[in-house]
């Protein structure tokens, strides 16, 4: 019962739509209508503010952390258990009851996820792989997606468990998902990466 009880704490804290309730309450917009009409923090930056917009993905990031450290501090969970909580905060984010069952498409939640899992070391890798991805790939999803692939390899090099490959084949699924529009698009190199 405590791993139902956690698991569905992480899905309502990664459910909660910051973009949204701080686009409206501070800039006065449905960030929405900006971008890729998704709820995230690179919409907010689109909509005007980029001290906001990086706060949200600040925010969206813990709120990926937050839920895995409270549920090991806390609920004493470990392996299994644990990995459910992962991905109950990024299934929250993806899809989130606030907002009919719609939402961001899991980037930032992703970094805390991993971060609250396997430690800063995950957090910093992940960060270069998907920064390289994206001066590298035109497209954003593919970006992303070859970011996870990359950090699949770190993880199997770190000698990470069974548990944690369950949470990269959940968190990939959900990713590759919310990415649809963009894989079903040709990846394409940028300008330096062209042969």
């Amino acid at each position: 019962m405590n791993v139902v009880l956690w698991t569905l704490a992480a899905y309502l804290c990664g459910s909660l739509p910051f973009s949204v309730w701080l686009g409206r309450l501070v800039l006065g917009t449905e960030i929405r209508q900006f971008g890729d009409g998704n709820p995230g923090g690179t919409n907010v930056i689109r909509a005007g503010s980029r001290p906001l917009g990086l706060a949200v993905i600040l925010l969206d990031g813990l709120k990926g952390l937050l839920p895995v450290l409270a549920a090991q501090e806390f609920g004493g969970l470990q392996s299994w258990a644990l990995a459910s909580v992962a991905l109950a905060a990024v299934t929250g984010h993806a899809f989130s009851i606030f907002l009919r069952f719609q939402g961001g498409k899991a980037v930032a939640v992703t970094f805390g996820i991993w971060a609250g899992l396997t430690g800063w070391s995950t957090l910093f890798v992940l960060g270069a792989l998907l920064l390289f991805a994206y001066y590298s790939i035109k497209v954003d999803g593919w970006a992303v997606v070859c970011a996870l692939f990359g950090l699949l390899v770190f993880i199997a090099f770190t000698g990470s468990t069974g548990p944690h490959l369950y949470v990269w084949f959940g968190n990939g699924l959900i990713v590759a998902w919310k990415h649809h529009l963009d894989l079903a698009q040709r990846p394409g190199l940028r300008p330096p990466f062209l042969p």
